[in-house]
């Protein structure tokens, strides 16, 4: 499911926390900021990170989470899912983005 928001300095509210499957992620349009992956891992720990692999800009929303990290389906790059990047030996870093839940809402800082 792919939800639009406008871009803003303060918190957008995205969905409620069920609604991102655990262990996977939702993606959000932004017009200033392109797509945002949204993941829930299985701590229920939620992060956000640009939706491009540093790598070769595969959709990280696609990927396989485990723990604080998702693998790039396209080569199996692991991105740190606090910080965007990427796990030795690769080097490379996607923009992370604050992300918080709510009274069991997501929301998103741009």
């Amino acid at each position: 499911m792919t939800t639009t928001i406008e871009v803003a300095t303060d918190w957008k509210r995205v969905c409620p926390l069920e609604e991102i499957p655990v262990l996977g992620s939702r993606v959000v349009k932004s017009a200033g900021h392109g797509d945002i992956a949204i993941f829930r891992n299985a701590d229920n720990e939620v992060f956000a990170v640009h939706d491009k692999c540093p790598h070769k800009g595969g959709p990280l929303s696609s990927g396989i989470v485990h723990g604080r990290t998702v693998t790039c389906p396209l080569h199996s790059w692991k991105i740190q899912l606090d910080s965007g990047e990427a796990a030795a030996p690769d080097v490379g870093c996607t923009r992370p983005f604050r992300v918080k839940v709510a009274n069991g809402d997501v929301f998103l800082q741009l």
